[in-house]
């Protein structure tokens, strides 16, 4: 079966090593990216099961991991470990993410041509069966069609207003951010306050 938690066959033992880690901690594995470069980094993304994480449970995951790692050892030579939140624009790694983030933008790549092309861009319509349901625009009318989820070689949500907006929303009613900030996001997305705007983008980041 197709994996899109962890691809390539490193990514793979690490996450062997990483899940049950996480898992016992109360969180779910979302991505595994060993990345090389100068100094490789490794990238674990995480979340509770409701969809959310916060600086704290990263620092905690991290502190757990390293002193896994370091009796396992997976990786020979030197690396960064990060541990991180999957972002707004997340992933989509596990076939039960299509069917949660139903009605929102995705782009979606597949291993191999799919009538022709593989890409495609459109509303998730949730899943059937081990199918990812997407709604894509043909020949200007809108049609939803099926991909088999091992057709998929990757997969995340595109950054749009309602996504911001929603997942704001949902942040600051579980009391992850103060109503203040999420009332001046949402000024700024609705284009309310035109002079604050750019001022209060600043103040996010």
């Amino acid at each position: 079966m197709n994996d899109l938690v962890a691809r390539a066959a490193m990514d793979r033992r690490i996450a062997e090593i990483a899940r049950p880690v996480i898992e016992d901690m109360g969180f779910e594995l979302v991505r595994v990216r060993l990345m090389s470069g100068k100094e490789q980094t490794l990238q674990i993304m995480a979340q509770k099961p409701d969809g959310t994480i916060e600086v704290n449970d990263c620092a905690d995951i991290s502190t757990a991991l390293s002193a896994v790692f370091d009796v396992e050892d997976p990786i020979l030579d030197a690396y960064t470990l990060e541990v991180s939140s999957p972002g707004i624009d997340r992933p989509l790694t596990r076939l039960k993410d299509f069917d949660q983030w139903s009605g929102y933008i995705a782009k979606i790549e597949t291993v191999e041509l799919i009538d022709g092309r593989r890409r495609f861009k459109g509303e998730l319509q949730g899943i059937e069966d081990d199918e990812i349901l997407i709604e894509i625009e043909e020949h200007g009318e809108p049609l939803t069609i099926g991909l088999k989820f091992d057709w998929l070689s990757d997969a995340k949500l595109v950054l749009t207003d309602d996504l911001i907006r929603d997942v704001l929303k949902g942040r600051k009613d579980q009391g992850q951010i103060d109503p203040e900030q999420f009332d001046e996001v949402q000024s700024v997305i609705d284009g309310d306050d035109d002079d604050a705007g750019p001022a209060r983008k600043g103040e996010m980041h």
